[in-house]
């Protein structure tokens, strides 16, 4: 295989990994928890995008007893909590893998 042969598959793997992740970054992964009283949503990349909770998992004793409002609330103090510390865990690993790599961008890596 010569060198212009390599660049090419390199290419083309390169393209592959692209649209891998632009496929993975738009799917949808759900999962409950607690019967049902909790759903997080994230995508195909692990990034959360969406906290559901129900009234049974603020108050399980009275679940009648949490007004919408709460349930807004603490979703949104959650999604935004954990969403911080995906971007604090991503940020880390990047500049781990750029120190590693020389400051070179391997695609489908980070």
């Amino acid at each position: 295989m010569n060198i212009m042969q390599m660049m090419q598959q390199a290419q083309k793997m390169q393209k592959r990994l692209k649209e891998a992740q632009e496929e993975l970054a738009n799917s949808e992964i759900s999962t409950t928890g607690a019967s049902g009283a909790v759903e997080v949503i994230c995508d195909g990349q692990g990034k959360i995008k969406k906290l559901k909770l129900k009234a049974q998992a603020i108050n399980p004793e009275n679940p009648e007893s949490v007004d919408e409002d709460t349930i807004e609330t603490l979703e949104d103090l959650l999604l935004t909590t954990l969403q911080d510390a995906q971007n604090k865990a991503t940020a880390q690993m990047e500049s781990k893998m750029k120190a590693l790599t020389g400051g070179i961008s391997i695609p489908g890596l980070f």
